[in-house]
């Protein structure tokens, strides 16, 4: 426990939320809360941290990271801490260690989300309990619809029977109670694509009850098929009165917004989506038809082993991968190997589909197969989309005030995406400081603030006494991202002190040792008054 632990941010020039003036001012910390905000604040004996020229900030929220198991790897905190994250939300799209023993999610996202270290079972509290003290960030966790299915039904394609849907709203119902934030879906993943509306929205029901959130990578929902995701999500917020929040929604400007202002009538939604033109994904959800990858990763490499089955796979998939608007004809020059999954083609990690193919003398997709199949399905890449938007149309989205921070950050592989190392920092640097497109205050209430109150994380993401003390103190002059496709692992510069309940974790730019990271339960936000 931090105790009576004194801690004096002085001389910053204090942004304490998205609708309230900065203003300069000493900041002073007593164990693990602000106690009082003020000019020239006395503190005998406290630890001073001189912030003049800088800002102090609540402290950022990734809505949607990917870190559950790699999160106690220090590089990948310093990666985070680095761009002023001091909250993750983990148990996305569907796939998370709990409910159950965690095998699931450490066989199918093993080279997303890396494997847990000590969750063997338990449930969502269970799981948080693992992150108290033990990392120098918070973590909040998601109930996973993918992973709760799992459990009661495997990955069977076909509805859920009546007495299988009362086991799978329970669970989540027990997950609920011990602490989540909300539901997540992955309606691309197994075994979440076989789920109908109908039954997400009894899923969902558990949730709204107790004022949770659906969070939800959509099915078959972006790009131009935006407006058909959504209208699936809605009609589950319709079913369910569920508060709903769309994980990295990408597509053209020009139907994201009008999408969500059609939402409906009284029901809140809101969306993550990260400053870049590419994604990142496991290789075979694009390339492999979604039936036999229901079947488990067993059969599919029978499958793909066998000439002749694997041959008229292919001619199939390669019509219908051409024709789908987020891969086309031209995917191969698109698609980037991040991971291999096996030695023999490590040389292909960081080159194009076309590049490494081209080398062997292979067709692009009967070479991606044959990656897939020696890798044994672990394989992960970056892929560009079809449109490589403007920064004026990434602006239109990044500015709509139900737009969250959210990295989608994958810290495994050979050459993940730079996501995980600059999201917020970029935003940051691009949209506030160079671009204009948000004042700091605003960029707030988008990376904090409003992420807070979206995923109910109590009294956070303000400056405001008795307030928890998730602070950075940010060099608007050097704040910016480093990373990129070609060195991805480069950290953010210009956020040199963080600290996590009222710990300093990162200290003149430095890790401490310090670990006073929690697994946080949901919990109301405080009313605060209007400006």
């Amino acid at each position: 426990m931090n105790g009576d632990r004194r801690l004096l941010l002085r001389g910053g020039e204090l942004v304490t939320g998205p609708d309230e003036p900065s203003t300069h001012a000493d900041l002073l910390v007593v164990g693990d809360r602000i106690a009082r905000i003020g000019a020239d604040l006395a503190a005998p004996g406290a630890e001073v941290i001189d912030c003049d020229g800088r800002l102090v900030l609540p402290g950022f929220v990734d809505t949607h990271s990917h870190t559950d198991g790699v999160i106690f790897d220090s590089d990948v905190q310093e990666a985070n801490l680095r761009q002023g994250v001091t909250t993750v939300v983990i148990g996305q799209d569907g796939v998370g260690f709990a409910p159950g023993d965690g095998r699931y999610a450490a066989d199918y996202f093993a080279t997303i989300n890396g494997r847990h270290p000590t969750y063997r079972g338990g449930g969502i509290g269970a799981l948080l309990d693992t992150y108290d003290r033990t990392v120098g960030m918070n973590v909040a966790a998601l109930v996973p619809a993918g992973t709760t299915r799992n459990e009661v039904m495997g990955n069977t394609d076909r509805p859920a029977e009546a007495r299988e849907l009362r086991a799978m709203e329970e669970m989540v119902r027990e997950g609920m109670a011990q602490g989540a934030v909300g539901l997540s879906t992955g309606l691309d993943y197994v075994p979440g694509l076989y789920a109908s509306a109908a039954e997400l929205t009894a899923m969902a029901r558990p949730v709204a009850e107790v004022d949770g959130v659906h969070v939800s990578h959509m099915r078959h929902g972006y790009e131009t098929a935006v407006p058909r995701g959504m209208a699936e999500l809605a009609q589950i917020a319709q079913g369910s009165g569920v508060r709903t929040h769309v994980s990295h929604l990408h597509g053209p400007a020009a139907m994201i917004i009008p999408a969500l202002d059609a939402f409906g009538d009284g029901l809140e939604v809101t969306f993550d989506a990260y400053p870049y033109r590419r994604g990142c994904t496991l290789m075979t959800m694009p390339l492999l038809p979604a039936a036999l990858l229901g079947r488990g990763a067993e059969e599919t490499l029978r499958v793909l082993r066998d000439p002749d089955q694997r041959e008229q796979l292919l001619k199939r998939q390669r019509a219908e991968i051409a024709a789908r608007p987020d891969m086309g004809a031209e995917w191969p020059t698109r698609m980037s190997f991040v991971e291999t999954g096996s030695a023999q083609w490590a040389w292909a990690t960081g080159m194009t589909v076309a590049d490494a193919a081209r080398q062997v003398g292979e067709d692009p997709l009967v070479f991606a197969v044959r990656v897939l199949v020696d890798g044994m399905l672990k394989s992960t890449a970056v892929m560009a989309t079809p449109t490589q938007r403007s920064e004026d149309e990434l602006a239109r989205i990044f500015t709509d005030p139900r737009h969250r921070g959210g990295s989608d950050g994958i810290y495994i592989g050979g050459r993940p995406h730079p996501r995980g190392w600059g999201t917020f920092a970029r935003f940051i640097a691009r949209y506030t400081f160079a671009r204009g497109d948000l004042t700091i205050a605003q960029a707030v209430g988008h990376l904090s603030t409003g992420s807070i109150e979206v995923m109910r994380l109590g009294a956070r993401g303000r400056l405001r006494a008795g307030w928890h003390a998730d602070l950075i103190v940010m060099d608007p002059a050097t704040v910016t991202d480093r990373a990129d496709y070609a060195s991805p692992r480069l950290t953010a510069t210009g956020i040199d002190d963080v600290i996590v309940s009222g710990v300093p974790v990162l200290r003149e730019g430095r890790r401490t040792d310090a670990n006073p990271g929690r697994g946080i339960r949901r919990s109301p936000v405080p009313a605060h008054p209007e400006p």
